[in-house]
């Protein structure tokens, strides 16, 4: 008989990027007491990976628990951005509702739209937290009404229609359920998820039934699946059956050596679990998102929506530049091979294939970013490699033509910038949908329909563009018929043709020809990329040529030579640069662009052959 479990909820918190889902989880677990009083806490604290910090971006799904007045809240933490979509659409599975934030300027943005589809089709409540309203420019009232346009656009019942609103500022640590009056502390938060986000329930007398959503991954004890029990009770020691919904043959045995629940940021250990909770099991090797573990064995395998697709991919390869092995630890193709295979153990969106070159890897992910987190990851452990311009993947339809991954691409633009977006973004096979002005008239709303590869190398030139003051955000819309071939770089390369060491003499007379990448004192080789021309064909320069020394002296001979500093690029900048022609050389310590052809003669003929 089923029954509910009236102190548990188990709740997710949903956003677009940057509208502070994590600082709201930061003050739940302040005002919950999870922490001691004093005790020094950072910012973001559910953040726990460097590259999370340092970018003030949710990569992966967390998960932690806190008490409230004798009821255990299981929250989990989801990404905002896009290419981590993945990630919020398996926690989903675990939760009976969800804490939907809008900041109170920005208003229901592209990833909003985006999760809220996932959750209303799950049929989930949703609670909407206007966030960040002692901002100066907030305008909660409109904000509410640009959310209930939005449950209304995507099908929402009526239930879901009267869903409670809370006004809160995560960063002060107050909520309260009027716009007007600013709250005390986040009271009313806890409150409302325990009268609206229903509790879990179950048959405790069934068969188990735990689904996996989430997996860990812990060198000492390998892989860690966390999951919500369905039905039955799960023991430490007890026999169970790893099934799939996706694959009815899949059926093995495996024992539970380690159960765990959530207490605050940490696991503790707990020799039996109930249904409702959201529990961590290690020791057993062959399990993977999307596997139900049920015992006896005829308990059937909980349904499980398939992953989104990945719809870009990049070649991983083993370096082989003249500077090879000169700054990595890790340098083989069996090492490259054991990290990105290890990769998938946590990341259900990505994909890697061997190719038939024993040294290179096609690695498919959700977007550039998805992609340039795994770089950055890799090159801090040492790692030292080289990888492609990321190309879109293309599918067939079933009239046998071309298909491309589309997106939607909303962007806010100071009013003076608006056409010089339009005309770019149109150059890039990209259709205005809609135009509309927001914050009082100074600003532009575009919503472009864009194929993903027109954005690749975009958002480089898109900051330029609007000097700094626009923002784009964009989300995956299915794929379109194909749109035909994009340029896109129109400025070539300079491309040295000397190895050695690069010296001011040859930088200055090299920087008249364009912008340069390198300072003095650089190692370079023969068909590494220097920096960019102003002209659309590549130019071989001499970065390492010294002055002839001469007995005869001149008034100007003398005087300095002065330079012009390098552009440094950050790994985004170097990925969106990089044309089909070219690699970035990724090691711990440098980021260099190189031609795939070193040797110029070769480089030549193979550009004739095109």
């Amino acid at each position: 008989m089923r029954q509910k479990r009236e102190d548990v909820r188990n709740v997710a918190i949903i956003a677009h990027v940057d509208h502070g889902k994590t600082t709201l989880v930061d003050e739940l677990l302040k005002q919950s007491g999870v922490f001691r009083e004093n005790q020094d806490i950072g910012e973001r604290v559910m953040d726990s990976n460097d590259i999370e910090r340092e970018r003030g971006i949710t990569i992966l799904s967390k998960n932690t628990a806190v008490m409230y007045k004798n009821t255990k809240i299981n929250i989990i933490d989801t990404p905002g951005h896009a290419d981590f979509g993945g990630e919020v659409e398996r926690v989903l599975k675990m939760v009976n509702g969800v804490i939907l934030v809008v900041d109170a300027f920005e208003g229901a943005m592209p990833q909003t739209k985006f999760v809220l589809r996932k959750a209303l089709e799950l049929k989930l409540p949703v609670i909407v937290c206007i966030n960040k309203i002692d901002r100066p420019e907030a305008r909660p009232d409109e904000v509410v009404d640009e959310v209930l346009e939005l449950f209304l656009e995507l099908d929402a019942d009526d239930s879901q229609l009267d869903c409670p609103f809370i006004y809160a500022s995560a960063k002060a640590g107050i909520a309260s359920l009027e716009a007007g009056q600013p709250g005390v502390n986040m009271e009313p938060l806890f409150e409302t998820i325990i009268d609206y986000i229903p509790a879990p329930e179950g048959d405790p007398d069934a068969g188990t039934q735990v689904l996996i959503s989430t997996i860990d991954y812990n060198e000492y004890v390998g892989r860690i699946g966390v999951g919500k029990v369905d039905n039955g009770t799960i023991k430490v020691n007890q026999d169970v059956f790893i099934r799939n919904h996706h694959e009815q043959d899949k059926q093995i045995k495996v024992k539970v050596s380690k159960l765990y629940e959530f207490d605050g940021l940490n696991k503790v250990e707990v020799k039996e679990a109930g249904i409702g909770s959201i529990v961590a099991i290690s020791g057993i090797s062959d399990i993977h998102i999307g596997d139900t573990l049920c015992y006896p064995e005829e308990v059937a395998p909980i349904p499980f929506q398939k992953i989104s697709e990945p719809t870009i991919a990049m070649q991983f390869m083993v370096n082989d530049s003249p500077l090879a092995g000169q700054e990595g630890k890790f340098v083989t193709s069996r090492h490259l091979r054991d990290r990105l295979f290890r990769e998938l153990n946590t990341d259900v969106s990505l994909r890697v294939e061997e190719t038939d070159a024993a040294d290179c890897f096609k690695v498919s992910g959700r977007g550039e970013l998805h992609l340039s987190v795994l770089i950055e990851n890799m090159r801090r452990e040492g790692f030292e490699f080289a990888v492609s311009k990321a190309e879109v993947l293309y599918h067939t339809d079933e009239s046998g033509k071309r298909t491309e991954p589309m997106e939607l691409a909303y962007i806010d633009v100071p009013n003076e910038f608006a056409g010089a977006v339009i005309e770019k973004l149109g150059q890039r096979k990209g259709e205005l949908r809609n135009m509309g002005t927001i914050s009082g008239g100074t600003y532009t709303r575009l919503e472009f329909s864009i194929p993903a590869r027109g954005l690749i190398g975009y958002r480089g030139e898109f900051m330029t563009d609007t000097k700094g003051n626009g923002i784009l955000n964009t989300v995956f819309d299915g794929y379109g018929p194909y749109k035909g071939d994009i340029q896109y770089r129109k400025l070539g390369s300079l491309i040295a043709f000397e190895a050695g060491e690069a010296i001011t003499y040859g930088l200055y007379n090299a920087q008249e020809r364009g912008t340069l990448f390198i300072g003095p004192g650089e190692k370079v080789y023969s068909g590494m990329v220097v920096g960019q021309t102003g002209r659309s064909e590549d130019i071989e320069i001499n970065v390492c040529k010294k002055k002839q020394l001469t007995n005869t002296r001149s008034s100007s001979a003398d005087e300095a030579l002065r330079l012009t500093p390098p552009r440094i690029l950050s790994l985004e900048q170097a990925l969106d640069f990089i044309d089909t022609d070219e690699l970035l050389e990724v090691t711990p310590e440098s980021l260099r662009i190189r031609k795939k052809i070193l040797d110029p003669t070769l480089r030549k003929r193979a550009a004739m052959k095109k």
